[in-house]
């Protein structure tokens, strides 16, 4: 029997990263037809379903506990249940809890079945004007150890870069990609996709940098630097 013939037992369901409208409707569906819904953070994920009239137990999966309780989640699904996880937007795995539970379940020989939907990155990319027929995802750049080795190594990528970045940071990060890729390297920022104030500032490094030196940013931010030429 193959993969395709069994039950599928865990959906990876993305969620909107925004706007609550962006939700497919199979991804409704199946929120609806599980046992239990894992959430990257319950209280988030509840605004969701309660927009939609979807009560279903919820139960924390993230960060934080995902390594202590895969197991047992496993061992649930083996037994018969069926689960949806969901992250707070987006897709999980994408810089979200998701990929050990995947892997504990293919090892199991348990089915998972991935929806398609809502990723932050990808609007952004299209929305840059710069080359999306190649690119590398490398999410969040490491806070401290790492990181220095990493932008010296991504200085020489050819291919278009995404990076997400927390406001807070956002402009100590740029100021680092003009010292590591050059002040003059075409970058867009966007921020606070799909929602009210959403915003995308295309430039320079330089001319980015200026822009939120003077407006402070807010919100989800995804960064998109052209490669070396």
């Amino acid at each position: 029997m193959t993969d395709q013939e069994k039950r599928t037992s865990l959906y990876i369901v993305p969620t909107p990263i925004g706007n609550l409208a962006d939700i497919t409707l199979r991804a409704l569906e199946v929120l609806r037809s599980v046992d239990t819904i894992l959430a990257e953070d319950t209280r988030t994920s509840g605004i969701l379903l309660k927009h939609y009239q979807i009560d279903k137990p919820l139960q924390s999966f993230h960060n934080f506990n995902e390594h202590k309780i895969v197991e047992s989640l496993v061992a649930r699904l083996q037994r018969g249940e069926v689960m949806a996880l969901v992250s707070d937007a987006g897709t999980p795995g994408i810089s979200d809890p998701g990929f050990l539970i995947a892997r504990a379940c293919i090892n199991a020989g348990v089915v998972i079945e991935c929806l398609p939907g809502p990723t932050a990155f990808v609007p952004a990319l299209i929305k840059s004007g710069i080359g999306a027929d190649r690119f590398a995802f490398e999410g969040f750049l490491p806070q401290k150890k790492g990181r220095q080795t990493m932008l010296k190594k991504l200085a020489e990528e050819e291919r278009t870069m995404i990076f997400y970045e927390s406001p807070h940071r956002l402009v100590k990060t740029l100021s680092q990609f003009a010292e590591y890729f050059g002040a003059d390297r075409r970058i867009s920022v966007s921020r606070e996709l799909t929602k009210k104030f959403e915003e995308t500032v295309n430039g320079s490094v330089e001319e980015v940098i200026q822009h939120f030196s003077a407006k402070e940013p807010r919100g989800e931010i995804v960064i998109v630097v052209e490669g070396k030429k």
